[in-house]
């Protein structure tokens, strides 16, 4: 055979393994994923174009799979709710390496230099530290609780400055600290005991200071400063919450993608049809602004000007948006049952909005509310950019 021929081969070898979209040279920053939770599948999605690029297949149990990515944004970390670690090449639209690491997972982070994935598991109960090379374990961190002398589900997993990871213990009532700058294989733990009862979510704040955690066992937070670890959690917000009269709580409301604007966060009241305005600098509740049903999601455009706002059953085909200025409603849109996610384009001009029961995504202009478009997307849920690698908690 002659080297003509074995050269015309190769490179036809090399356009059938390599898809489309992978064989010219681009960057990575407009890319990112839409979860298919019905079909352990994801979409790569252009959002420069406005796109579908490829679906990628075979990660198990999506229903309530999130993601987090590389430094350099090639690859994708998914987290299924299988316990599946999934390592995803944008580029070339394959799986690098999967992982079944327990058999139920609620979501993971990545730490600050991007050597190492962990992972928050209901079952059997604790974190796993994973190169984010190989996917090789690094590590294990059984939540194993002395006060209820017995594993917990983990809850509420972020990442902040210095490789460290703070987690919550929904069995136990506790917030733990793992700190891997020292020795990756054997993680420094700082356990903080009796914080609040059933802790069921927690964000850190995009400087990395802050971690707090939601309470569902009784009203209040727990918030440790990560700068000054050695002074404890503490317990603030006790008026946050049901309250008294207990009320029916429909989906619990997801802090990690809270909104911050100045010295002010805008968190969902848990249960009730409001979003709880709250002083950073003194952790006290300021305000409330009636919405129009009980919030999932309050998350701010990159510009912190306004709030968007979506809805748990029988609101969950609404999404509405606020002025942080006047703290008034300045917009309602309708996109349709089961509103499940939002996602700010780097800059802010755009937000794309996951429509479940309607099988497509919506993609709206923040500034004039106009619809641009729509991509067809089988029960999307997550929709996750790859910009979300260079901040903290996401």
């Amino acid at each position: 055979m002659t080297s003509r021929k074995v050269l015309l081969i190769f490179l036809a070898c090399v356009v059938l393994v390599f898809p489309t979209f992978a064989q010219e040279l681009r960057g990575t920053g407009d890319l990112g994923l839409i979860v298919e939770r019905a079909k352990g599948s994801i979409q790569l999605i252009d959002t420069t174009k406005h796109t579908l690029l490829q679906r990628v297949e075979g990660l198990g149990d999506t229903s309530h799979a999130s993601a987090v990515f590389s430094r350099d944004t090639r690859y994708a970390y998914v987290f299924g709710r299988d316990g599946g670690l999934t390592k995803v090449d944008l580029l070339t639209g394959k799986i690098v390496k999967r992982v079944l690491q327990s058999g139920n997972s609620i979501g993971g982070a990545i730490s600050q230099d991007g050597r190492f994935i962990a992972a928050a598991n209901y079952v059997p109960g604790g974190v796993k530290i994973f190169d984010s090379e190989t996917l090789e374990q690094v590590a294990d961190i059984p939540a194993y609780s002395d006060a209820t002398q017995a594993l917990s589900r983990v809850v509420g997993l972020e990442d902040s400055f210095g490789n460290r990871f703070a987690f919550s213990l929904f069995d136990a009532g506790e917030i733990w600290l793992a700190d891997l700058s020292e020795d990756p294989r054997h993680p420094k733990l700082t356990q903080y005991k009796n914080i609040g009862n059933q802790p069921y979510d927690a964000l850190v704040t995009p400087d990395g200071r802050w971690y707090v955690a939601g309470l569902y066992g009784e009203d209040g937070m727990a918030v440790l400063d990560l700068w000054h670890p050695e002074k404890g959690v503490r317990r603030v917000l006790r008026e946050y919450g049901r309250g008294e009269q207990k009320l029916p709580v429909y989906k619990m409301p997801h802090l990690e993608t809270w909104a911050a604007s100045g010295n002010l966060v805008f968190i969902p009241g848990v249960g009730r049809h409001e979003v709880v305005l709250v002083d950073i600098s003194t952790w006290q509740l300021v305000g409330r602004i009636p919405v129009a049903g009980q919030p999932v999601f309050v998350m701010s455009d990159p510009t912190g000007r306004r709030l968007w706002v979506n809805f748990a059953f029988p609101d969950y085909d609404t999404v509405q948006v606020i002025d942080v200025e006047s703290r008034s409603i300045i917009h309602t849109l309708k996109p349709g049952k089961a509103v499940l996610h939002m996602e700010f384009t780097p800059r802010g001009e755009q937000v794309w909005i996951s429509v479940r029961d309607a099988n497509r995504v919506d993609i709206y202009d923040t500034t004039t509310f106009k619809k641009l478009g729509e991509l067809p997307v089988d029960a999307p849920s997550g929709i996750f950019f790859s910009a979300r690698a260079n901040r903290f908690g996401l």
